[in-house]
């Protein structure tokens, strides 16, 4: 049985999906239809597109935009032509990829979009980040971002925005990665990657330009159970730079309550990298950001302090592990007992490495308590929507603790 499982993952589930596909729109002005055809790649002389969906058994296809352009009021959508992942360059490719592949370096790139003035690398698992980060040399952005959770990056989607050079290479290298995702690779790149024959290391010239990306609209299609279909214009986050940020402040009961530190311009610069990282992770979410690197990230959750408290524990683990690595090359489970007691001594001491990070969420704290979690632990500012009525216990909370806080005034939900 473990066999034929194992086997599974390994074949290209046939599909027959049309080579062209298009949706038209039609008003009082007239009809807008979007022209796609599919992508497909000859790998050991087999021309195919995905090999699956998102399970084995599901077959998939994908498509890219070839024609076709839609204005609602004063938004435009994409043109077409301008394409990232719906048209990879597969330079190496053991097997054809599968949607899963695909979808994972469209989220890196949706949040790659933001940070072209310097490198930074995201490694995706399941469509969300576990670790995020821009540094002053691609290597040391790459590393950043793995160590921020070592573990989960284990078989995930690395995406950089950078050319790969030969030490970020080996760097990748050394550990087990899906796919690699970059504008262009360097001298003497692709003889490391050639060792990892599975490896799907994946070209994306646009790259080049992916911050022509940002602040971009395209059409968003969700299909409902019965066939239905919800269309929405992508999420745009407006505040991209500190001066887009708004004052914590609120009236409540007629007293007026505001946020008395500024933040520092390291904490800002957190704040803007935080929130735009915040912008591809899956809500209800909290992240923890320190140094242009995600420290601790919480996704998915139903409450806000659950998922503060999740982000919170994943840092105290992460760091655990890592401080094993660092000095044994052990899992901090496979350490010996006096050294996992050591660790977790330094961890405690170190408080999971979160005094001094920024706290971000996508939505508003209702209450105080979701935002007490990450004070407790020593976080210094904090950014948030803002906007609800008991905003004042936010700003009372961050007035206790000496902390600073910003609204963004725009929420930032993905689902």
């Amino acid at each position: 049985m473990s066999n034929k499982l194992q086997n599974q993952y390994k074949k290209i589930v046939r599909e027959d999906f049309p080579a062209k596909m298009e949706i038209t729109f039609e008003d009082e002005c007239g009809r807008h239809t979007f022209f796609y055809e599919k992508t497909e790649w000859v790998i050991g002389g087999e021309r195919r597109g995905l090999r699956y969906g998102e399970n084995p058994g599901q077959p998939a296809a994908m498509y890219r935009l070839i024609n076709g352009n839609l204005r609602i009021a004063e938004v435009e959508t994409l043109q077409a032509g301008r394409w990232l992942a719906s048209d990879v360059e597969l330079l190496q490719s053991g097997k054809h990829p599968g949607k899963i592949n695909i979808t994972d370096v469209d989220s890196a790139l949706n949040i790659l979009r933001y940070f072209q003035n310097e490198p930074c690398a995201v490694i995706i698992k399941h469509n969300n980040p576990c670790g995020a980060a821009k540094g002053g040399t691609l290597h040391e952005a790459f590393q950043k971002a793995f160590y921020a959770d070592r573990l989960a990056a284990f078989g995930g989607a690395v995406a950089v925005n950078r050319e790969v050079d030969r030490e970020t290479a080996l760097a990748i290298a050394q550990n087990y990665a899906e796919v690699i995702a970059a504008p262009e690779y360097g001298e003497g790149v692709m003889e490391i990657f050639g060792k990892k024959k599975n490896l799907r290391v994946m070209r994306i010239r646009n790259m080049e330009k992916l911050g022509d990306w940002a602040g971009k609209i395209f059409l968003d299609y969700r299909s409902l159970i019965d066939g239905g279909i919800i269309v929405q214009t992508s999420y745009n986050p407006l505040a991209r730079a500190k001066e887009d940020l708004l004052p914590a402040q609120t009236e409540y009961q007629g007293k007026t309550y505001a946020v008395t530190r500024e933040p520092t311009p390291a904490e800002y610069e957190d704040m803007i990298f935080g929130w735009l990282v915040e912008s591809g992770i899956t809500s209800n979410s909290v992240i923890y950001v320190r140094d242009g690197a995600t420290v601790g990230i919480g996704t998915g959750e139903q409450d806000r302090v659950g998922v503060a408290g999740i982000a919170r524990d994943k840092a105290y683990r992460k760091l655990a592990d890592r401080l094993s690595w660092e000095r044994s090359g052990k899992l901090f489970a496979d350490a010996q007992a006096g050294d996992r007691e050591e660790i977790l001594t330094e961890v405690k001491r170190l408080r999971g490495g979160l005094p001094g990070c920024v706290m971000i969420s996508d939505g508003f704290f209702p209450f105080r308590d979701g935002i007490d979690v990450g004070l407790r632990e020593g976080v210094s500012a904090v950014l948030q929507p803002g906007g609800s009525l008991r905003d004042f216990e936010s700003i009372e909370a961050c007035n206790e603790y000496g902390a600073a806080m910003k609204f963004t005034g725009q929420r930032s939900f993905r689902h």
